[in-house]
């Protein structure tokens, strides 16, 4: 069986209630997809075994946490090594701020999302990365208005 067929639409409905309220309780998700308790908390726990539900977390609100501002920054790297890539690795997860980071083709190298409270401490990030790690290219882009968040997937393609 493809990873693609192990999960039926009971199992994305469980998935999409989840993904909206991880706090609902198993009884509650049981009557929204017509299972009983058991059965549901199976499918769950099967789920959470599997690896497809990785944890269960709590969103803060940014601006409520006084890091309202975004800021994008954009990386070129001087050279693509294992040793530099290890490096920077180590030294992004050691920045709070920093909360996403991903490496992309095309021009740039790699794109990191902050979230701070001003331009102060996003220039201080700044200085702290350039402090440590070697770039050819270092740009910011600030978030301007947030059009579309979640962290909800599309159950669709499951």
């Amino acid at each position: 069986m493809t990873e693609s067929k192990m999960f039926d639409e009971i199992d994305r409905k469980i998935i999409e209630i989840l993904q909206v309220n991880a706090d609902r309780s198993v009884v509650d998700i049981a009557e929204a997809v017509g299972l009983s308790h058991t059965p549901c908390w199976r499918r769950i726990k099967r789920m959470e075994d599997m690896g497809l539900i990785r944890s269960r977390v709590v969103l803060v609100d940014r601006r409520m946490a006084n890091v309202p501002m975004s800021v994008f920054i954009s990386v070129k790297v001087p050279r693509h090594t294992s040793e530099w890539l290890d490096t920077f690795r180590k030294e992004i997860q050691n920045i709070p701020e920093i909360v996403e980071a991903y490496r992309l083709t095309g021009e740039k190298d790699y794109l990191l999302r902050t979230v701070v409270p001003d331009i102060d401490v996003y220039d201080q990030v700044y200085k702290n990365l350039i402090s440590r790690i070697e770039f050819s290219d270092l740009s910011a882009s600030i978030s301007m208005e947030e059009m579309k968040f979640t962290t909800a997937l599309p159950t669709k393609y499951m």
